[in-house]
């Protein structure tokens, strides 16, 4: 298939799928003899797996680490699961961070009485 009917089956853009390739994230495909790029149904399983890594927030290094368990019979699910629980923790910090900046605007909004006064924590707190 073309490049176009891959990056739809795979849930990416084509200029995402062509990056991709141009990293060697993916294999670069063969050419047809008009020179586009042609895709496999293997090609397209390891892009929408890609897809789905990037949505947890992976890295590019660690989506290039985990296709290679992907493809390998032989890997333990420990280091997948060393991969996945590495992610989890940097998710689960930034949630906490992202609740303390919550809880502090939130105690700033309120205290800030929205009205006619050019008085406001709000801006006090950020000047």
């Amino acid at each position: 298939m073309n490049i176009s009917a891959a990056a739809q089956a795979a849930g990416l853009p084509v200029k995402t799928v062509r990056y991709y390739a141009d990293i060697g994230l993916v294999e670069a495909p063969s050419r047809s003899d008009a020179g586009y790029r042609t895709y496999d149904e293997a090609s397209v399983r390891k892009l929408a797996f890609i897809r789905r890594s990037r949505e947890f927030g992976f890295s590019i290094d660690e989506c290039r680490e985990l296709l290679s368990l992907y493809q390998d019979q032989d890997r333990t699910s420990a280091e997948v699961k060393r991969i996945a629980s590495k992610r989890l923790s940097e998710i689960e910090e930034k949630q906490r961070e992202l609740q303390s900046l919550r809880d502090e605007l939130a105690h700033l909004v309120t205290s800030c009485h929205g009205d006619h006064r050019p008085d406001c924590p709000i801006i006090d707190y950020l000047g």
